[in-house]
This record gives structure tokens, sequence and C-alpha cells, in this order.
């Protein structure tokens, strides 16, 4: 036992365990002595083999005993153990031992071997002895690179070695056919994996001395899958039908050119041969390569020998053999090498099929056709094609071919169908060996099924083949090639309900506890029957033991010449030689394996040796007994005379040794490990494995002796108690599944080291708990329903012949009996078993001390096992309770109302509780449920559910004496309860209900809480599920979400019966804030979808609504309707640019100045709108460059205005129609002509004038020709009736109700809300919120503060806010900014790159400046007002040389030297360089001419050297050494140039140009070393020339802007001169 595990009273108990008793084999009475010399060491495993054993101390060390002549000699017989000196520092973990060889497995997974190696049993090569442990490397060649495998268990024989890894394959070695491998060459010395079985889950391996045994996982039950018509490679038909006179021949004798496929899908297996005594006809799934991370290896047939009837090969055999192909890739390419390897198989089994299949056998009649098929009630067409595939699949090639007598029932084609599917092979991870402890790796290896998400159950068939269960037979024709299709139709019809689909297995289970769904495998010599397959043939591969299916096998043992197999319900198979009676029964025949017939209660260990067996078995004081049955030498007789045992024998004389934990069996001595029952800790653990062993026993009888046949029975009622009945025996199987894992555990856990805290009831209490209280509430469930009752009629006749079976499963002995009372017993006998975990657990915790960790854990577990035991008895009290509730309760309301999960919890029958103000004759009945409040009345009732239901006690001075005001979604109703103490009854046990019913807990209990303590009050506020029944708004909507005494309120989602849906936040039962909403379009088949905000269930706020017709609406609403700001994008989706309106609306309508871009005529209009028409001023632009500004009415010009066409043509005066003249006006050529008159027609194609035609002179051309374009602008909407809408927004957002009312700190707390809800809102879209976004949030929160006098720092600080409030869009500013970027942007891109609104577009961005500034100074009240200067702190001590004057600018010209605070200075900086791009295409497009002209020049003089230019620009020479140095690095005007183009605003690019002048200066200064005064003239030449040299575009665009934006007090200082210069 662990060290952790010894407390002080049990240091010399840590002795008593794991001691060693031999004795001699054959002997009945002999004492067992113990094993001298191994010190008080805990002995943990033993095998022995002939002569000699092996001992596996706890400390990993390996003892040897016995007749070693690898190590000794021959005869010498070593009688106390030698270590194996070899073996130490390594923790050895098992050991196994072989006639005259042995093996051992470290902790890491790698084997050791020594002993006889004749046979290479050893693994070592040409090496007759290996005398000490040899290192035995086992690799996976499938693998690149050559993984080691780890290895879990060890299985010697005679001359064979067996190894089952961690990814539960089987590996051998040594000689003769028992190795499984495909080969005929021995010694293999090699390890090789055993192909046949790979991809299957091996649980365990035993070695007989020439045969093997493997118990291996069964493959998980498919649900039935319709099967592919068509082989998925090369896609030709899998089944063909042949249309004989008389019968149809269905032939699957498809072969797939391409082999053996991998696919993702289950597979389907079309080759499966299900005639269960063809000694191959097993379906092989082809081993699995690891890279190949497919889960599954789908089979295909690979050969399809010839298919005239007269080959001789049986279709089984051959598709058996083709299948064995390594990692999935076909060993076969065609027919002939099939062909050839299938003769060259073994003859004897060939020549056997051959005799099997070609003989002729009587005819018999198939039975019990209808029971068997799985598949839910409706699959008939599935159903149909299963059975023609299964069919097909079993007459395969040779339709002719006949069956053995009773084989092949449809059933069982079903059945077998049913199962066939390959197991997910395992994941590549658990092969490479890792630090894991192996311990854990059956865990480990089973999760593989969990994880294929197989934790749903299966559907198995609960009925066995034998029991016919009273349906009716089927006669069909033993050939199968006669069943006509309409036959197998109607078999397919056939009635449903008989089959009870049984979950028997939970995967979860499956990998937590061993498997009880297994099959038993073996191969090797079969002389005397020792393989189980019905004959004495020899097996080369591993072959399933047919009759052994479904016996949860969970142990197998291989002895001399006969094998042994452990069933989960303790009773032993035996089968092989039985000379000696070693089967310990004398039925024969012996080669198929038989129950033995042991005395004692059930038996737990098995051991097989040379000619004996030995068995464990639990006796009534569950101290173990052993039995032995075998050779006997009875010591008074001579020595020659043997008899054998006629069954197996008590020895007595081991009972009195201890607690057996284990028994090995080998050649001539058998072992036991024993254990002393030290403070009774030991014996506890007996206790625990045998009563659970019983338990298991007694449930599988009801399970099959009850529960069966109840399933099988007709007329069972409706079909709601069907259901109920087959959900309880799901769960009672899946529960009773679960107990036989458990026993199975059990026993290994006492074969192990009995550490108290791997026990599973501790380790996996989960499973067990939940398994429990998921039956618990299926029976009750089961009885709430009167399901008992409706099981006592048609179970009548069945129960009353079985009545002492019954008495004995329910152990009541009474008289007379009530059937429905044995039936409950029976049904919930299994909760008692609870109570006995308790209190086994209790008693383990008592053996420690109570400050251990151990005590603690099983004293907590036994306290779980015990309140969910109350738990479960509480919960059957209810189940009674409400069934006698509705025996009472009148039959009309009961049909209705009765739910199998409802409980009653109380009802008003008694008058306690009345409706307040009800009428005088009116009948109210109010019953309480677990999930609803039943309120009824004469004929009828009304439910509340309780997840929706609000209660609350009324005080006493309203006049209520001993109210309850209820409240539901849409009701509100007050309840009178006749005394104080009924009030409180009943407002205690609502709010408790309803505190359940929210908490959905009241199927389970807090584990190791000892039960919930109830909250009295239920919240106010939760969550719910509801549909209204008579709201107007909301009737037949369904809504699921939060919810606020009564109303929906916080987040939801509400569903109407139309189709319509929201889903967002509601407040006091309306939508309100943010939320989504769909409403379907029927017409158009598509939905209306808008996203925003809400108020008191309307659209009010920011929004975005997509309509059906394609048009997106994004903007503002208010009371459902567009109203505000808002963009309309319109027209088919499939074009790229659709119409846009961005701009006002006002009740849904266009109203106020927009601007509309009409993609299709390519015209954009920019002015006033009113019900949805232009009306009032406004401009358009067309794409072809004609421009036009004047008035609107209805949508068309009229009245004055002034329209210009791409070469300066300029029309002023009357309009009638769009681009119609008509009227008085003049027309301006671009030449300075004039016509003044009346004109009339449409601009474009002819136009009559009547008027005067003018030729200007020259003089007063000049001042003339511009006075039209000196005009524009005078007609547009003025900028700062522009956008009115977006500005009145944000200073709503500040809760101001026009520009600059309102209360500042008001202002910055809607501020600070803005944020910290936007920022909520984006948490779940982490996209909009990148980090540096999240900091400026953050650095957001701090407000600016200001006390004392403005400082220019406070001025810079303020300047730092809003750059970062512009920077993001949650904050009121930078949703302000982010807006109008976007309706500039829309106004002055595409057809609005017009050169006319160049004004246009300074000018409203000068008016933004100015109404921006305006909020700047409502929220920074003492920033000074619009052109006043802040003063320096302190004038700069170093005074800065003046750049006109030499001297130091000590005393200043200006009165008070300072910083002008404007807005263009604050704001530009944040707004310009998003605004940039437009706006310089405006310029751009306005200069092009002069600017083609200037760049010429400067292209062309750039060419000339530096001397050539200077003096050409008549620099004077002085100056040219100085300019050409320092200029002539081009560096310094490349730098001009790039960071004049990469500054936007006006003020950083004449800060630019000042830095040059500068730079200028400095280096001639330097070149001519002596103060000097500029003059204009010697620095024009000098800054001409290195404007020149840095060659900068577009400079004629770049002046004017910040001609334009030029703040206007900059204009005649140093800077205003300097950019003169440079604008000259």
């Amino acid at each position: 036992i662990s060290s952790n595990l010894c407390s002080s009273e049990e240091a010399e108990g840590a002795k008593e365990r794991g001691l060693v008793y031999v004795w001699k084999a054959g002997s009945c009475s002999i004492t067992p002595e113990r094993l001298p010399g191994l010190s008080g060491k805990t002995v943990l495993q033993a095998a022995l083999g002939i002569h000699h054993g092996l001992l596996l101390t706890e400390g990993g060390e390996v003892y040897s005993f016995g007749k070693l002549p690898w190590r000794s000699g021959p005869e010498e017989c070593v009688n106390s153990p030698v270590l194996e000196n070899t073996l130490l520092g390594h923790r050895i973990i098992t050991v196994a031992a072989g006639s005259f060889h042995n093996g051992a497995v470290t902790d890491s997974g790698v084997v050791y071997m020594w002993g006889d190696n004749s046979a290479g049993q050893c693994a070592v090569a040409n090496q007759p002895c290996v005398r000490e442990p040899q290192l035995v490397s086992i690799c996976d060649s499938e693998t690149s690179p050559l993984l080691s495998v780890r290895i879990l268990q060890l299985a010697c024989g005679e001359e064979h070695t067996l190894a089952l890894s961690l990814s539960r394959e089987i590996w051998a070695w040594g000689s003769g056919c028992q190795l499984g491998l495909i080969t005929t060459t021995f010694p293999v010395t090699k390890p090789q994996k055993v192909e046949h079985l790979a991809g299957r889950v091996v649980l365990q391996i035993a070695c007989g001395a020439y045969h093997s045994l493997a118990l291996v996982q069964c493959l998980p039950v498919q649900e039935m899958k319709p099967i592919p018509e068509r082989c998925n490679h090369c896609s030709q038909p899998l089944i063909t039908m042949t249309d004989k006179e008389d019968h149809v021949i269905i032939s699957d004798s498809h072969c797939c050119p391409l082999g053996v496929a991998l696919s993702d899908n289950q597979p389907e297996n079309h080759g499966f041969c299900p005639s269960s005594d063809t000694p191959e006809g097993r379906s092989v799934i082809a081993g699995q390569s690891e890279d190949c991370q497919k889960p599954l290896v789908e089979q295909h047939r690979l050969l399809g020998l010839e298919s005239d009837g007269r080959s001789g090969l049986s279709s089984s055999n051959g598709r058996e053999d083709s299948a064995i192909s390594s990692s999935g890739n076909t060993l076969f390419s065609d027919k002939k090498e099939v062909k050839e390897y299938l003769i060259g198989l073994s003859d004897n089994s060939l020549s056997e099929n051959l005799n099997k299949n070609i003989l002729p056998e009587p005819r018999e009649p198939i039975p019990d056709l209808s029971a068997c098929i799985p598949g839910p009630p409706g699959s008939s067409t599935s159903t149909l094609n299963s059975l023609v595939a299964s069919c097909a699949s079993a007459v395969g090639v040779r339709v002719a071919a006949t069956y053995e007598a009773g084989a092949l029932s449809l059933k069982k084609v079903m059945n077998f169908y049913g199962t066939s599917s390959s197991e997910p092979g395992p994941q590549s991870g658990s092969r490479s060996p890792g630090p894991e402890a192996l311990k854990d790796s059956r865990e480990e290896q089973v999760r593989l099924e969990s994880m294929q998400g197989k934790k749903s159950s299966s559907l198995v068939d609960i009925r066995e083949e034998e029991s016919e269960g009273g349906s009716r037979r089927l006669s069909l024709p033993g050939l199968l090639s006669q069943v006509s299709p309409r036959l197998l139709r109607k078999v397919g019809r056939a009635k449903m309900r008989t089959v009870a689909l049984t979950p028997t297995y939970s995967g979860e289970a499956d990998a937590l506890l061993p498997s009880l769904r297994t099959e038993v495998w073996s191969w090797g010599k079969g002389k005397e029957g020792q393989l189980g397959h019905g004959d004495v043939l020899p097996r080369l591969q591993p072959l399933c033991v047919k009759s052994l299916d479904g016996k949860e096998v969970i142990h197998v043992s291989a002895g001399g010449h006969h094998s042994l197999a452990l069933t989960a319900k303790s009773q032993v198979y035996s089968w092989g030689s039985n000379i000696s009676g070693q089967l310990g029964h004398l039925n024969s025949p012996t080669t198929v394996p038989r129950l033995t017939k042991v005395c004692g209660d059930g038996i737990w260990t098995t051991a097989a040796g040379l000619d004996y067996s030995l068995f464990l078995a639990d006796e009534k004081d569950f101290q173990p007994g052993l039995y032995y049955c075998g050779q006997e030498t009875s010591p008074e007789n001579n020595m020659n005379e043997n008899s054998c045992t006629k069954s197996p024998v008590l020895l007595v004389a081991c009972s009195k040794i201890g607690y057996i934990s284990n028994v090995i069996a080998g050649g001539d001595n058998c072992l036991a490990l024993v254990d002393k029952n030290v403070m009774g800790y030991i014996a506890s653990l007996h206790e625990l494995a045998a009563t659970e062993r019983r338990f298991y026993f007694k449930l599988s009888e009801i399970k099959s002796q009850v529960l069966r046949p109840l399933l099988g029975l007709d007329n069972l009622g409706n079909a709601n108690a069907i259901q109920l009945l087959q959900e309880m025996a799901s769960r009672f199987s899946k529960l009773c599944y679960l107990i036989g894992q458990h026993g199975a555990s059990l026993s290994s856990f006492l074969h192990g080291v009995k550490e108290a805290r791997s026990l599973a009831i501790l380790k996996h209490s989960s499973l067990f708990l939940d398994s429990y209280t998921e039956y618990c509430t299926s029976v009750t469930n089961f009885l709430v329903m009167g399901g008992f009752m409706l099981l006592a009629k048609p179970a009548i006749d069945f129960l009353s012949k079985n009545q002492e079976l019954l008495q004995k499963l329910s152990e009541k002995n009474e008289e007379n009996l009530q059937l429905v009372e044995v039936l409950n017993a029976l049904f919930f006998m299994p909760f008692g078993r609870l109570h006995n975990y308790a209190r086994t657990l209790l008693k383990l915790a008592t053996c420690f001390e109570v400050a251990s960790p151990e005590y603690q854990k099983l004293q907590d577990s036994s306290s779980c096992y015990e309140s969910l035991a109350v738990h479960l008895s509480r919960k059957m009290k209810e189940a009674e309770y409400t069934l006698g509730f509705w025996k009472t309760f009148p039959g009309k309301m009961t049909d209705s109302l009765r739910k199998p999960e409802r409980r009653l919890i109380c009802e008003s029958s008694n008058r306690a509780l009345s409706l307040q103000h009800a009428g005088r004759f009116s009948v109210n009945w109010f019953i309480l449920f677990n999930d609803a409040l039943v309120h009824a009345q004469f004929s009828t009732h009304h439910i509340f559910p309780l997840s929706t239901l609000w209660v609350e006690a009324l005080s006493e001075e309203t006049g209520n004496v001993n109210g309850l005001k209820i409240t539901t979604p849409e009701e509100q109703f007050v309840l009178v309860s006749s005394t104080p103490q009924e009030k409180t009854k009943w407002l205690r046990a609502i709010s408790q209900a309803v505190d359940q019913a929210l908490r959905g807990t009241s199927d389970m209990i807090l584990y190791g809480a000892g039960g919930n303590v109830p909250r009295q009050e239920p919240p106010i506020s939760r969550s719910a599920k509801y549909t209204f029944y008579k709201d107007p708004r909301f009737k037949d909507a369904v809504y699921d979400g939060r919810w606020l005494s009564g109303k929906p309120h916080g987040r939801g989602i509400l569903k109407w019966a139309d189709g319509r849906m929201y889903s967002g936040t509601f407040r006091t039962g309306l939508e309100d804030g943010y939320g989504e909403y769909r409403v379907p379009n029927k017409a158009l088949n598509k939905e209306d979808h808008y996203v925003g905000y809400w108020k008191e269930g309307k659209m009010c706020g920011h929004g975005v609504y997509s309509y059906a017709t394609g048009e997106v609406y994004e903007g503002c609403f208010q009371d459902n309707m567009r109203h505000g700001h808002g963009l309309l994008r319109s027209g088919k989706l499939t074009s790229s640019s659709p119409s846009m309106f961005i701009g006002q609306w006002i009740m849904d309508k266009k109203s106020g100045y927009g601007v509309f871009d009409d993609i299709t005529r390519g015209e954009k209009y920019m002015g006033m709108w009113q019900d949805d028409l232009c009306q009032g001023n406004g401009v358009v632009v067309t794409q072809f460059g004609l421009y036009y500004e004047g008035a609107f009415s209805t949508n068309k010009m009229m009245g004055t205005g002034i329209l210009l066409s791409e070469d300066d043509t300029v029309y002023e005066g009357e309009f009638s129609d769009n681009w119609t003249l008509s009227g008085k006006g003049t027309l301006t050529l671009p030449n300075g002509d004039y016509i003044e008159g009346l004109f009339s027609g449409e601009w474009g194609s002819g136009i009559k004038i009547t008027g005067t035609y003018f030729k200007p002179s020259l003089y007063e051309n000049e001042k003339d020709k511009p006075k039209a374009l000196r005009k524009l602008g005078i007609l547009a909407v003025s900028p700062d009736e522009k956008w009115k809408a977006v500005f009145e927004e944000c200073w709503n957002q500040l809760g101001c109700e026009s520009p600059g009312q309102g209360d500042r700190w008001k202002a910055w707390d809607n501020i600070a809300v803005a944020l910290t809800t936007n920022r909520r809102q984006h948490k779940d879209s982490p996209e909009l919120l990148s980090r540096s976004h999240t900091q400026t949030l953050e650095s957001l929160e701090f407000i600016p503060q200001h006390i004392g006098a403005f400082t220019l720092e406070k001025y810079e600080n303020i300047k730092k806010y809003l750059i970062k409030a512009c920077d993001t869009p949650l904050h009121p500013l930078g949703k302000l900014v982010e807006t109008l970027v976007a309706v500039y942007r829309m106004t002055y891109v595409g057809v609005g790159a017009n050169r006319r609104l160049l004004q246009e577009a300074v000018r409203e961005i000068k008016s933004y400046l100015k109404r921006i500034f305006q909020l700047v100074r409502f929220l920074f009240p003492d920033l000074p007002e619009e052109g006043s200067t802040i003063p320096f702190v302190a004038t700069e001590p170093k005074g800065r040389r003046s750049f006109c004057s030499g001297k130091s600018d000590s005393r200043s010209e200006s009165p008070e030297p300072g910083y002008v605070v404007t807005s263009f200075g604050l704001l530009l900086p944040v707004l310009l360089p998003r605004l940039y791009p437009p706006l310089f295409m405006l310029y751009a497009l306005d200069n092009e001419r002069e600017e083609d002209i200037y760049w010429e020049c400067v292209l062309r003089l750039n060419k000339q050297t530096d001397l050539a230019l200077l003096s050409f620009l008549g620099v004077q020479a002085k100056f040219w050494p100085g300019t050409v140095s320092i200029l002539g690095e081009s560096r310094k005007v490349c730098l001009l140039g790039f960071v004049y183009i990469t500054t936007f605003t006006p003020a950083d690019k004449l800060k630019v140009i000042q830095q040059t002048f500068e730079e200028i200066s400095q280096s001639v200064l330097e070149t001519l070393q002596e103060d000097f005064l500029w003059s204009m003239d010697d620095l024009f030449p000098v800054f001409l020339y290195v404007v020149l040299r840095a060659r900068i575009r577009n400079l004629g665009s770049e002046v004017h802007l910040i001609e334009d934006l030029m703040d206007p007090y900059l204009q005649h200082g140093e800077q205003g001169i300097m950019f003169t210069t440079l604008k000259v």
C-alpha cells in the first residue's frame, strides 16, 4: 500500500498485505505455505511457469523462484526468491511467465524478456537461452519516424509471447500459428503487429501453451443508415438485382478497382458475411496508419472472383483475407494475385469452407422476422434497403449457396448489420511514449470513444435471439435468392413496436470503467477444442468466439489446453481439454464454451493452469473461497492413481490464511496473494465488491426476466406510456450496465494496490449519482402517469405465471400481494443501494486517522450518497402524492394537466384559498405544481407557468388581510387565504416552487452540500420563456429573456407568430435600448431588418434599417419614423453604385438640407428639400461639367438661376424646368461677349433667343469677364444652413435643447454616460475596440480641469483632449466629426468633384470650424473667444534672432506678444486631414491649367547644372558656394518637398516654409562668416532656386489652399511675408 495511505496504526498492517502462499497443484487438502525470504515486502503481482515463478513487489522489483535452468542449472531448484538485479532501477509494473520464459514491462512501456528462447519467444535471434533480462525493441514500421511502441501488458505461452500496446494493439513474437501473424517463417524474433485485430480496442490478452485469447471491445453499434447505392470511389452500383422468371438474384459482388478506401464517414460495411458458422465469416477492418487521422477505414469488397457459382472459393473467405492490408493500402492489385494468395492459404480452413458451402443442407424456415429491425418507426425505406443489402451481402457472389440449418435467420442478418461497423482507430497521440502513468492508460485508451462523440446511448436490441416473444414467424425458403422484393418490402414494414430499443451503454462510463461490451477472439492450435469454435482445427488468425457474444466477458484465462472466460455476472465459461476435469463441468462437447458449476456465490477471479483451474468466489461472510478443479492426487492411494474432480472443490485450508486477493496457476504449483484484515479495511472492500456483484446479478435478472417480457407485451396502452416505459427501461439498463462495470472494476481493484482514493465510487462519483438520479426521474415519471397500474392489466398473465420469481426478486414474501406493488418494489429496489454505498464508505473511513485526506474524502462521499438517497426518497414520496392526487382529480382535466414531470406541491380543495372579489357562485380552485399554478373553475382552467410568476404578501394596512398578490405577465390577481398560517404556508410554497422552477435543479442536489437550503425569496429579476396570449401587441408572441416583476426587462428575444422578431433590450415590457428587429416581407420573400436604438417600444435614436427592397437607411429615428440626419442608399443591390441621399429627415420625409446623388443620371443635387421634393435653393452638378445654382420648386429648376457649362459659358436668368431656359436672361460667352434678352429652350439642344449681342471693349473686358464667376454661391444654400440636423443631434446628445443653451456639467455627464454605454455595448465585438482605441477611451474619462488664469498649457491640454475625442466615434464630438467627414465626402466626391464647387467647399469647412468651435467653447467656457490672444507666461530668455533683422528681438513691436486663439488653429488639425482628399482634388481641378505650365517650367529648368541655374536666376556670386554646398546635397531640398506634402494644415505648411528660410540664411551666413542682413532682392533668387530644386508638384493648389484656410492674423507677420514670397 502506498506510503501516503499508511497511518500510524497501519504501519504493522502494511506488512500484512500481499503475502505469498504456495502449494502443490493437484492436492485438495494441502495447507498453503508462506514463501520464505521476502522479508515483509508487499507482492503486487505474481506469475507462474511450469516449474518456476516470478514475483513483482511494490517497489517495482522482480524476484524469481523455482527451477531457473537459464540461470543456475537444469535441476537446481531455488526455494527462496532471488532478486533480478538487471532490472533494478527500472520500475516494473507487470510481469508474465511462459512455460519456460519470462517477461517484464517497465512503467515507461519497455519490455524485457529472459529465459528459454528456443522458439524465439524472447525476441532474440539465434540464441537458445537468454540468461539475463534483455530489452526488446518494439517499433511500429508504419510510422515515420519509427516510434517505439509502449506496452501495457504481456502474456507468455510455451513458444510465443504477446504484448498489448498502449494503443490497444497486439504485438507477437515466437513461433507457431498462435501468433496470429501472416507468416510461415518461424521463429519471429522481431515483434510484429497482429494486423487482424488492428483498429480494434483490445482490453486483455492471455496465452495458453499453444493458443492465444484476446478480450476485445465490441464495435459501437451504428444507428441504421441508408446504404449508399453506389460505391463512393468508382460510383458503380453496389448491389445489382437481376430478374429471373420466378425469382430475383440480388448480388453485391461489386469489385471496386480502387481497393480499400479511407473514408471520413462512419463506414457502412457492404462486405459483411453473417454466416456465423463459417470459420472466418467475419468482416475485418483493415489496419489504419497513424498519420491518417481519418477515423475509420471503410472496407470495400476487394475481390470479385468469377461470379459463376462454380468457383470453388467461398466469398466470405475471399473477402476476409483480402482485407488484411496494412495501413489502408491494398495488398492486392488485381484478382489474379488474390486467387493465388487465397490458394496458398492454410489448407484445412479452405477445404473446410468448401465442404461447408457445397454440401446441400436441409431447408429450414427462418424464424422471428418481425422483431428484429432496429430503427425508429417510420424508417421503413431505410430498413428495406438495409434488409435487401444484408440479404445480398449474406448471399454474396454465389446466390445459390445454401447455409447451415438455422444459421441464417433474417433476424441475425439484421443484428449483424446493425453491429458491423468499424471502431475508431486510436489517436496517434496515444502511441508515442509519454510520461503519463500507465495505470491511466485504460482511460487514455478509451477516451477515443468519448472523443468520437459517442456519449449518446447507442441502441441495442434488448431481446436476445432465443426469446421469440410470441412474434409471428415468417417462413422463407432456405434459398434466399428466391426472396421476392415485395416480400422484402413487407418485412421492412413489419410491426415495429415489438422491438425495445434500449440504450445499454454510455460512452462516458466506458471510458472510465471496464467495458462490458466485449467479444472473445481466439487463435492458435485447437486440437483439444481450446479455441471454442466448435471444432478442433487450428486458426492462423484471430476469430471471434461467437457463442460468447453478449455474455459480458470481463476476463479471459488460458491454461495448457483449455480456456476460461469470466463474465460480469460472476459466471465462468470454460472450453478445451477436459481430461482432468479442469473445465469444472462434465458436459461434452468441450469445443464450445459452457458454464462451469461452482457452488460458491459468485466467481470473481479465475486462473487456468497446465491441467487444472482455480476459481475465487464470494462466500457467505464475504471472505473469498478458493475452488479447484482438475487432477486430484490423494496421498493415501498409490501415487500413480490419479482421479479428477467431478466439480470444483472448495480448498478449505485456503480460507484460513486470510483474504485472498488473487490466485495464479502454473504447472506444478499454485500461488495465492493474501491480505490480512487489518482494522476491517480489507473486509469492507471485499464486502463492497461482493455486494455490488450480487446486486448486478439481481438487476440483470430483473432486466431479462421482467423488463424484457414487459416490453414485448402488446396493448400497453397509449404511445405516451410506452415511451415512458421505454425511457425507464433504457435508464434501468444504463444503471444496470454501470453497476456491472463497477463490479468488474472492483474485482480488478482488489487485484491491485487497493488505495481507497482510487475507488470508482469516489473518483467518478458523479457517474453514479447522475445515473441514479436519471433513473429516479424516469421511474417517478412513469409512476406519476399511472404506469404501473397500466402495466398491471396486460402483464397479468405473465406475472401470475412467474409468481415465485417475482417474489424472489422483490424479496417480498407476504401472501396475495398486489401486482402493482410487486412491480413498484422491483423498480424502486436499486435506490436502496445508495445507503449501502454510504455505509461502506463510512466503514472504510474509520480505518484512517481523522486528520488524513482519505478520511475526509471518504466521509464527504459517504454523505453525498446518503443525501442523494434521502433526496431520491423525497422525490418518490412526491411522485406517490401526485399519483394519489390524479386518482381523485376530475377526469377531463387530468388528461390535459397530467404530465410526467409535473409534481403536486399543494392545492386548495379545503377552501383555504380564494380569489379576491370572486362572484358568489364561482368555484375557484388553486393547484400548485412544481412548474405551474393552475386556477381551475367549473369547466375551465388556466395555467400560469411558475417561471413567470411573482408573488408577494400584501401589507395589512391596505385592508387585505391574509392577501397574496400574484403577478403574471398578463394578469394580476389577489388570493385571500383563510388564516395567517395558511397565508404563510402558501407564500412559502409558491416562493420555493418558483425558485426551484427557475433554478431547474429540482432533480439535482448539490453533491456534498448535504442538500440545498432553499432560498425563501425567488429573485424578482430572472430569465424565462413565455408565450403571450392576450396582450394586443404581443399576442401569440414568444418571449425568451430577462424579466422584472412580470414585465420583460433586460436582454431578450421576442418572436411573433407572423415571423417578426425582436432581439435586444427591454425596459418594463417594451423594447428600449439597443436591439435588432426583423420583419418578413412575404411578397419579396426577404425581410426588413433594423439594428439600432429603441425607446418605449418604438425605433428611436440611431439605427440602420435594411428594407426588403434593397434600400438601406442609416441614421436617426423617432417614433418608428426616419427623423433627423440620415443616409438612404437605394437601387439594386447588384449595382455597385445605387442612388444616395444624405441629409435631414422630418417625419419619414426628406426635409431641410440634403445631398442627393442620382447615379443613373449622373447628377448631384445639393440643396433644400421639403416633403421628399427639392424645394428652395440648390446646386446641381452633372458629370459632364454643367453647373447650376438657383431656385427649385417641386423637384424642378424654377425661377432665377445661374448655369455654367464646362467651357465657361454662363447663363443667368429665368428657368421653367430642368435645364430649360425660359424668360429674361444674360448669356456670357467665354471670350466675354454676352447676349441679353428673352431665352427659351433646353440647354444643349437649340435655344431660341430674342435679344441683343454685346461685344465689350477690351478695357472693360478685364473687369467684366469674371462677373458671373464672382457671383457663384449667392443662390446656393448658405453654409451655415447646411447639416443643421447633424449639429443639433450633437447638442442633443450633450443635453441641450438648442445650441449653447444648457448646463455644462450635465453635458459632461452625458459624455461620460455615452462613453461607458458604448464601450459596454462593443465589448462583445472586440474588432471595434482595438487596443489603442481602448486606451483612448480610458484617457477620455478624465476631464481637463482649469482653475485660475487660462494659460498656453491649458490650451494645449484642450487641444490634446479634442484630438483624442475626435479619434473615437463613441464620443459625441468624435461622432460629429465622423458624420461631418462622411457628408463632406458624399458631397464632394464623384460627380461632386467639380471645380465650380471649390469656393462652396471652402466655405463649408469654415462653417464647420465656426460651429464646432461654439461646441468646444460651451464645454470649455474658459477658452477665449475667436481671435483673442493667450499671453506667453514668460518670453524665452534667449532672444530668438528675428529673421528679417539680424539683431536680437528683445523689444517687440506688437504691444503684447502671445498666442492667438482661433477656431482654425484649434480645430483644423483635427478636421482637415480627414477632409483633405476631396478638398485638394477640387483645388487641383481648379488650378489645372496653371499647374501644367508651372510643371513644364520646373522640369525644363531642372535640366541645367547648379551653377548655370544660379546664374540664370541671378543669384549674387558671393552666395554661390554656400548655396551649392548646402543645397547641392539634395537631401534637404527633398526634405522640404516631402515635409511639405505630408503636412495638412496651413499652419504646419507655413512652418515648413519658415524653417526652409531659416536654413537658407544659416548656411549662407556660415559661408560668408559675417553678420549679414538679407534684403528681399538677394533672398528671392536663392529661395527660387531652392523651390525649383524641390520639385513640388501641384504647388499652385497648395498655395491656394493655404491662402484660403490661413489664420487671418498671420497674413501680415513674418510667415505672411515668407508665404507671399513662395506665392510669387
